[in-house]
């Protein structure tokens, strides 16, 4: 049996906004935008080669729907540039600690509560 991750999904209040901050933020690329028939934003982002697909609730499911998602951890190969970008700008530091293998990870807050994680490259 086969498996392969076909997309994370995001939910939030401003679909564009927050979509805007991951491509600003931690490099994503957005590959789509369609509207679903009451008009509201599905955005398809491609994130590091991890599908990140981005709404606001979906009516009709059923299924109780939440704003969230745990965590997402990014390698970058620019660890203390990047960290400054995100200090910089605001963004909520949750951790920084060294892992022992000695590379550096950083846990931060992005929109609606998703923690994020910058892993250092060696």
């Amino acid at each position: 049996m086969a498996f392969r991750v076909n997309h994370l999904h995001l939910k939030t209040p401003d679909p564009r906004k927050t979509a805007k901050w991951y491509v600003e933020f931690v490099g994503a690329k957005v590959v789509s935008e369609t509207q679903n028939p009451n008009g509201y934003p599905t955005i398809r982002l491609d994130l590091h080669g991890v599908p990140l697909n981005v709404t606001g609730y979906i009516e009709g499911q059923r299924l109780e729907q939440h704003y969230g998602l745990e965590h997402v951890a990014i390698d970058t190969d620019d660890f203390a540039r990047e960290v400054e970008k995100i200090k910089a700008s605001g963004v909520k530091i949750l951790e920084e600690r060294t892992l022992p293998d000695g590379r550096k990870v950083c846990f931060f807050e992005g929109p609606e509560g998703v923690r994020l994680e910058f892993l250092e490259m060696k």
